[in-house]
C-alpha cells in the first residue's frame, strides 16, 4: 500500500519479540513528557498508566512530501489529530462483542484482573464517542476481511497528503 506507517513512543515496556523503533519507540516517562512539551508529539494520550504518543516529524515530513500516513492510535489521540488535520480520514477497527475483547485480553496472558475491568471499560466509552469522530467502522472479526476492507479505505481518492 502506498503509505507511510508511523511508530508511536510509549512508556509501556516491551513486551517478548518488540523492537525498539519497529513496534514503538520505548522510552522513559521523562523522556516522553520531554517530547511532548517541546512539540514533538502530534498526538499523545496515557492509556492503562502508560503513555502513548506519535511523533510529529516523520508524519509531518511524509505529508510534506504527498505521501499517506497511516496512525494506528487511540481515541483520544484520534480527536487531537482530527483537530490539526481535519481532511484526516478516521477508520475505526471494533472488537465484534465485548466478550471477544476481554478474550483477547485475557488471552495476552500479561494483564491482570484490575487492568481488564479498567480497559473494558475504557473500551466501551471510546466506541460510544467513536461515532461521531470516524468516517468508517471495522469490525474485527476476520482478520483477512478487516484487511480488505481497510486496503479498500486506504485506496480511495481523498485529499493527497492526508493523514490516513
Amino acid at each position: 500500500m502506498p503509505f507511510d506507517f508511523s511508530v508511536s513512543m510509549t512508556t509501556r515496556p516491551a513486551r517478548p519479540g518488540e523492537k525498539d523503533g519497529v513496534a514503538y519507540h520505548f522510552v522513559d516517562r521523562d523522556r516522553f513528557l520531554a517530547a511532548r512539551d517541546s512539540g514533538a508529539l502530534i498526538e499523545w494520550a496515557e492509556y492503562s498508566g502508560h503513555l502513548y504518543g506519535t511523533p510529529r516529524a516523520p508524519v509531518e515530513d511524509a505529508l510534506e512530501t504527498g505521501r499517506d500516513v497511516l496512525l494506528d492510535i487511540e481515541l483520544l489521540g484520534a480527536e487531537q489529530v482530527k483537530a490539526v488535520h481535519p481532511e484526516a480520514v478516521m477508520v475505526f477497527i471494533e472488537p465484534p462483542s465485548p466478550e471477544a475483547l476481554e478474550a483477547r485480553l485475557r488471552g495476552r496472558g500479561d494483564t491482570g484482573e484490575e487492568q481488564i475491568a479498567r480497559r473494558l471499560e475504557v473500551a466501551r466509552g471510546q466506541m460510544q464517542r467513536a461515532r461521531g469522530l470516524f468516517d468508517h467502522f471495522l469490525v474485527n472479526d476476520r482478520l483477512e476481511r478487516v484487511i480488505d476492507e481497510l486496503a479498500g479505505i486506504l485506496t480511495l481518492p481523498g485529499p493527497p497528503g492526508s493523514p490516513r
